[in-house]
């Protein structure tokens, strides 16, 4: 089976990778606040996260100061009544800032949690819109990344701040007010703390932000590693090769993990050095404060509440310490994230309002029917066809379309290159496909078959030349109207989770009971999908792994029949279809599509003996187009391709 487009006109590995996107730290930094703008429908909520801890910090600063009054007042004069009413003030504002606590952190995740949201269906629909190009730049691994784990550190970063944004900085200048208040010069100490605790947060910042950036480019590889092995799953068994890709996966499971915890390790060092430091603090505090209270300058109620304070204001400094750590982690993430956000579409979308009523137009008339003595001889003579010279020197049978018909393809001179390629993949292509003819692609591997298949319903842009349907560039035409005009059915028999109902229903959500069954009979599938315990409403595996080759590509060929289009593109759908079955199929399919325009890429002769039009591809051109017949007396190209395929089946 061929596997199309070739790997010469791939870019190589080593071009994916000087292709991707890489994120520079300073983009990430300056990316930061622009995602912010998706807590726009969370205004309500983050103003009411800032009440509700404004409120919880007064609370912490203001109870140090109503215990050192119990202590110098209600202790030292005996005052039981004033302890208990200072002690009942003491749990109010306890209970109030607790449920303040509460609430915030509440807010704050509901917050955190719905920016999530926006951002990852913001993400999931860019990358939707994105051409194979796009998404071959970035890579599936990386998308996956940056659209589960990447937006994950931003949920988190937006959840933490919300929390200690307004938390940390007052408690740090209200512990630092009340804390001068009580003894101004025993604050000298905190003036001499600050620097040092500053210091070793920067140390351990500085240090360990490149750790972070190099992590999320090591989970981009190990999902590369494990999305390759579970989707190569058989063939991995196949070849034994289970030992192989075990250590390949630890390899890059090893080399994260290596990564997480030397950044583990320095933030694992941050809060003993910071306690150290708070503890040294302390009794430098208890020694000079011990000794302003024996000399009258101080009272034992205020040194306790200045010890208090001091841990408020060192707590505020971690927080923001741990705030300063994960921020830089998230700025990387950002970065990332807004590069999939600013990658716009190579291929431009027209705006749907500037073909308003353009699905009832008229197909305009192909050029050959403008020729009035040609119409007049198709009209006379329906049965009669005519010839015109074909861009390589050949001749090529093109019959005359009806003015009313729909669904006329043409190519004109197009040429193709992947990114990074040395040549074209497809040059100087041209040919027609008409409503109610069958039209044939053959050619040897790397030919250019499937890439051609892929360029009608607009996977990839044309370098130069165009594709037109019904007279109207395709690239003049919105995304969705065209491919609701075609019915596609890839190489690859692509099925999804869920009913066979379901992924036939997935090429026209509507079709009726009666459209489904008539598709399935169609495609040759009755037989199996019919013989199952619950038939229709029979659940397939992801991927269609439970099912056998032949049988995801008549339900892919059911899925597209259902659609009943004006274009049907079958790309390599017939190869794990037995001679018998494929036969039956091609009679079933030409009552199907008898008034639509079909283009098939085939390898078997067989296949596409019967078509209306043959064309011939060699290393990415036309070499031959015309009849099977024609093609023997003209082509070379399928004579060879004929003869060793007929060789095979007589042996076979």
């Amino acid at each position: 089976m061929t596997r199309e487009p070739s790997a010469r006109y791939l870019p190589t590995p080593r071009m994916r990778r000087e292709n991707r996107p890489r994120v520079s730290p300073r983009l990430g930094e300056d990316n930061l606040l622009r995602l912010l703008k998706y807590l726009k429908p969370y205004t309500l909520s983050v103003a009411a996260i800032f009440v509700l801890v404004f409120c919880q910090a007064f609370s912490e600063v203001y109870l140090p100061n109503l215990m050192s009054d119990i202590v110098d007042i209600g202790i030292v004069n005996g005052d039981t009544a004033y302890i208990l009413t200072m002690g009942g003030r003491m749990l109010v504002i306890t209970v109030i800032g607790t449920a303040c606590a509460v609430l915030s952190r509440f807010l704050s995740a509901r917050t955190g949690v719905g920016f999530g949201k926006n951002l990852r269906s913001k993400v999931f629909s860019q990358v939707e819109s994105f051409s194979l190009r796009e998404s071959e730049k970035f890579g599936t691994p990386s998308l996956i990344t940056r659209t589960t784990n990447d937006i994950r550190q931003m949920q988190d970063v937006v959840t933490n701040t919300l929390r200690f944004m307004l938390r940390a900085p007052m408690m740090f200048i209200g512990g630092i007010i009340m804390a001068v208040s009580k003894d101004a010069k025993l604050s000298l100490v905190i003036i001499i703390a600050m620097p040092v605790l500053a210091a070793l947060i920067y140390m351990v910042g500085r240090k360990s932000v490149p750790l972070f950036r190099a992590m999320q480019e090591k989970i981009d590889k190990m999902t590369l590693v494990l999305r390759e092995v579970l989707t190569g799953v058989r063939v991995v068994r196949a070849f034994n090769r289970v030992d192989y890709e075990k250590e390949r996966f630890n390899e890059a499971n090893l080399d994260l993990t290596d990564t997480a915890i030397k950044a583990n390790k320095l933030m694992a060092t941050l809060t003993p050095a910071t306690m150290m430091v708070f503890n040294f603090t302390v009794i430098i505090i208890i020694w000079f404060g011990s000794l302003r209270i024996d000399n009258g300058y101080m009272q034992v109620g205020d040194l306790m509440a200045f010890i208090q304070y001091v841990m408020l204001i060192m707590q505020s400094l971690i927080a923001l310490s741990m705030l300063f750590v994960m921020i830089p982690r998230a700025a990387v993430s950002a970065g990332r994230i807004n590069e999939v956000l600013d990658t716009s579409c190579q291929m431009k979308d027209v705006e749907q309002v500037n073909r308003t009523g353009s699905t009832a137009r008229k197909p305009q008339q192909s050029p050959e029917i403008k020729d009035a003595e040609l119409v007049n001889k198709a009209i006379n003579d329906p049965g009669s066809s005519r010839k015109r010279p074909c861009p390589f020197g050949e001749e090529q049978i093109c019959r005359a379309a009806n003015a009313k018909d729909k669904g006329y393809v043409e190519f004109k001179e197009v040429t193709f290159s992947y990114p990074g390629a040395e040549k074209p993949a497809l040059s100087g292509i041209s040919f027609c496909a008409r409503p109610g003819e069958t039209t044939a692609i053959i050619g040897g591997i790397g030919s250019g078959k499937s890439t051609l298949i892929n360029l009608i319903p607009r996977f990839f842009d044309v370098d130069s030349g165009s594709i037109s349907i019904d007279n109207v560039d395709i690239r003049e035409m919105p995304q969705e109207e065209l491919r609701s005009k075609i019915g596609y059915v890839s190489q690859r028999a692509v099925l999804f989770s869920g009913s066979i109902a379901e992924n036939i229903r997935y090429g026209k959500e509507d079709a009726s009971d009666e459209e489904v069954h008539r598709a399935i009979k169609s495609a040759q599938a009755a037989e199996f999908v019919f013989s199952m315990p619950d038939g229709l409403d029979s659940v397939i595996a992801q991927g269609g792994t439970d099912l056998s080759g032949g049988q995801k590509q008549r339900l892919a060929i059911a899925r597209a029949l259902v659609r009943q289009p004006l274009i049907y593109v079958f790309d390599d759908c017939f190869s794990a279809l037995d001679y018998q079955t494929d036969a039956s199929l091609r009679s079933a399919l030409r009552k199907e599509t008898a008034d639509s325009t079909v283009i098939i890429v085939a390898q078997r002769v067989s296949t596409v003996m019967g078509a209306d039009q043959i064309i011939v591809l060699d290393d990415g051109r036309v070499v031959g187009a015309g009849r099977h017949k024609e093609l023997l007396d003209t082509c070379s190209v399928y004579r060879e391709i004929m003869s060793s395929q007929l060789a095979l089946e007589e042996l076979a």
